[in-house]
């Protein structure tokens, strides 16, 4: 073999060598997030879905990366993405868009691990065997929006004391959400001598036209029920409180940070730190059947001052010492 010929053999083997150890490099594991809403104002709970992969060890783009597959407010896209999320063979589906996601991507697969984030009793649910040891491929956070109806109807006498006459607004098409809180608030209700109006919307005409059932019924109060597509339709829904000059209560401070007068429930942001946490155990050898469903324990309080100033209520001073943020 002439010395040139075998130079250049030589080196053409050379340069393939790099890209063949390259080839043999373990790539990084993926996570599959599915979520039925858009990424528009979703940067905090990310925020906190990062910070609690951090916390084990896990940075986006750098070990680990993150297939995103939102249903921009589509519900009925939400299988074919699950769908996709398996065929890409993800190392753990994050379904963090409650019950209604969290079901569709169990339907996709008995095998892939699914980290979800549920308003409800992941037991009564059905996703889970138990709190403590959930069996199966899935677990996760419940954040508990329904079981502190009681509480915020409180909060919204101690804000509105003369009101006697409570509107709950739902959606008739989440039967998971709505029939926990018309049923806590309904007993809450008993218990502090007030009367009910329930009002069901599941389109943004349908919200419209639930505004003016409870102008018509003259309620003193409207206490917004635990639902995505409300959440989704919050400006709307804060932008007809105030049109209507009803004072509200809401499940979640995004809420308030657009207006609405006062929110209490879980961190939803913590919420998506444990969810991130556990997606980065999982990726660690850890298994769904063995981690226990993580209880949300901290709970705020928001109260949006210029809106109150608005509606002309007088924020107790007792309100304002507990809440743990106060927009001004």
């Amino acid at each position: 073999m002439q010395r040139r010929h075998f130079m250049t053999l030589l080196g053409g083997a050379a340069a393939a060598w790099p890209l063949a150890s390259n080839a043999q490099q373990p790539t990084m594991p993926v996570i599959g997030l599915l979520e039925p809403r858009s990424p528009d104002g979703f940067a905090d709970r990310l925020r906190g879905f990062r910070q609690g992969l951090k916390e084990v060890g896990y940075v986006e783009g750098e070990n680990v990366a993150i297939e995103y597959r939102w249903a921009e407010n589509r519900p009925e896209r939400l299988p074919e993405l699950a769908a996709d999320l398996v065929r890409r063979r993800v190392a753990v589906i994050a379904a963090t868009g409650g019950f209604v996601v969290a079901s569709i991507a169990k339907a996709a697969t008995s095998t892939i691990p699914i980290i979800f984030i549920v308003a409800e009793d992941p037991v009564k649910l059905g996703l889970v065997a138990s709190l403590a040891r959930p069996g199966g491929n899935l677990t996760g956070v419940n954040w508990l929006a329904t079981e502190l109806a009681a509480k915020r109807l409180d909060l919204l006498r101690e804000l509105v004391p003369g009101a006697t006459r409570i509107a709950v607004l739902v959606n008739p098409a989440d039967a998971a959400n709505t029939e926990p809180t018309l049923r806590d608030v309904d007993a809450a209700a008993r218990t502090f001598g007030l009367q009910v109006q329930v009002v069901r919307a599941s389109s943004s005409r349908e919200i419209e036209a639930a505004f003016g059932e409870i102008a018509r019924e003259k309620s003193d109060a409207l206490f917004v029920g635990n639902a995505p597509f409300l959440n989704v339709r919050r400006v709307q829904l804060v932008q007809l409180a105030a049109r209507h000059t009803i004072p509200a209560t809401y499940p979640g401070r995004e809420y308030a940070e657009v207006g609405g007068l006062m929110s209490y429930g879980s961190n939803i942001s913590d919420a998506f730190r444990q969810a991130g946490v556990y997606a980065g155990l999982i990726l660690k050898g850890g298994k769904p059947a063995d981690l226990p469903v993580v209880q949300s324990t901290k709970f705020e309080l928001v109260i949006n001052h210029p809106t109150a100033r608005m509606l002309g209520l007088i924020v107790p001073a007792t309100l304002l010492a507990t809440a743990d943020e106060v927009i001004e």
